[in-house]
């Protein structure tokens, strides 16, 4: 018999990993303020000291700024909301085109159609599954109006390359770091590199408010113009004449004063909370760092990784079986993971389709852009045949659990010539 659990042996884990709890205390007591002080929002929707927020609101978006030394800070209900915010303030036109990573969460493609943008893909670097600068470069065209790079699972993407072609070719580049917060590239935080950078606040993230996000920018016009679209900009641009009308329709993107009071505490603890992720991350690399046909993330010189997922890159060739068969003995071993994130976001039906804002096709119909298998090879290999997932940011792990996840990949890894027998 098969040591494998798969095919008749025990698993290495029989009990689930305890999930991570990022809120306490603090928090508890931070929401128990707001909810006894009866302002549960501050804003309004018109001139007035208001337009901003209420007092949490804004010393959140303060203690923001203070930690990721950027001059502007501008609080949303969602991430995604940031990212359409985002678009809009850069004044994204109709038929213009944004080079955006088909490896991502929707999001981050979606975002341009919102302002009749046409998303352009372009393929990403194998090792840090980020935006690859020759494919962005490529892609440029005399309607590309900005990148939007995503630092997907917590390293970041080449963004001082990417900036640099970016101010070279007159288009603005914007970060999706949803996944990356405290993330580095030399000395400078990931999010902060780009024209606007987008945090995300979401549950299943390092620091969360169950549902939020930020931008973040260094250019006081940018910051205006995200102001004005997360708050109903079409009701007070008039006060600010001097203001291009460009999208200056806005929309309610607004954080709540409970949310940004569990916003600050989360803040204080980031780099505790980020820091374990790292730590989690750092010992599963160490551990598997000698087995053949399996690769740990990779960390390029001079970058932070902060670990939103733990990519293992499987070699099939190597290993002599398919990623299919090593996920699934692994799965068998107690190993909770994934397999190849999400498929290359041309092929959902909007884009093979080529209909997104109403029936007629808008704003694909703009272009001449068109989404097929094949488009990205990197990235379709990865879905298809080599990415496996974990999630550090799920599980609260001590050193001793972490060895035994260990311990599963490397007792798969040693039975590697069983894995064809799965079927």
């Amino acid at each position: 018999m098969s040591n494998l659990a798969i095919l008749g042996g025990s698993p290495v884990r029989t009990t689930l990993l305890r999930p991570y709890r990022s809120i306490g205390p603090a928090e508890v007591e931070a929401v128990k303020r707001v909810a006894e002080s009866g302002q549960l929002s501050g804003f309004y929707g018109s001139p007035g000291p208001q337009f901003l927020g209420g007092p949490v609101v804004q010393d959140f978006e303060r203690a923001w700024r203070q930690q990721f030394d950027v001059k502007h800070a501008v609080s949303v209900n969602s991430a995604t909301s940031g990212l359409f915010a985002a678009m809009g303030a850069i004044g994204l036109s109709p038929g213009e085109e944004v080079i955006v990573s088909p490896y991502t969460m929707s999001a981050s493609v979606v975002a341009p159609l919102i302002y009749g943008g046409v998303p352009v893909f372009a393929d990403v670097e194998p090792e840090t599954f980020a935006l690859d600068v020759d494919a962005v470069e490529a892609a440029i065209t005399p309607r590309t109006r900005a990148i939007l790079v995503v630092n997907l699972f917590g390293h970041p993407a080449r963004l001082h390359d990417l900036r640099k072609l970016a101010d070279q070719r007159g288009i603005l580049l914007v970060e999706d770091n949803a996944q990356g917060p405290l993330a580095a590239e030399h000395g400078r935080y990931a999010g902060t590199i780009g024209h606007i950078g987008v945090f995300s606040l979401n549950y299943h993230k390092h620091i969360h408010t169950g549902e939020g996000g930020v931008c973040v920018t260094e250019e006081d016009a940018l910051a205006r113009r995200l102001q004005l679209i997360r708050n109903h900009a079409e009701s007070v641009v008039a006060a600010q004449p001097d203001v291009d009308l460009t999208n200056m329709v806005g929309f309610n993107y607004r954080l709540s004063e409970l949310s940004a009071a569990v916003g600050i505490e989360q803040l204080r603890k980031a780099d505790d909370h980020v820091g374990r992720r790292e730590h989690v991350g750092r010992r599963l690399s160490d551990g598997i760092a000698d087995l053949e046909g399996l690769k740990a993330p990779h960390v390029r010189d001079g970058c932070r990784h902060v670990y939103y997922v733990w990519a293992l890159r499987v070699d099939p060739d190597i290993m002599g079986a398919s990623r299919t068969q090593f996920s699934a003995a692994l799965a068998a071993e107690g190993f909770p993971h994934f397999s190849g994130y999400v498929a290359p976001l041309y092929r959902l039906p909007l884009f093979k389709r080529r209909i997104a804002i109403g029936g007629q096709g808008f704003p694909f119909n703009l272009s001449d852009v068109r989404y097929s298998d094949g488009l990205c090879p990197t990235s379709e290999r990865l879905h298809e045949r080599e990415l496996i997932g974990f999630e550090p940011c799920a599980y609260d792990l001590d050193d001793a659990e972490i060895d035994t996840l260990v311990a599963a990949i490397r007792k798969v890894h040693a039975a590697r010539s069983e894995l064809r027998k799965i079927n």
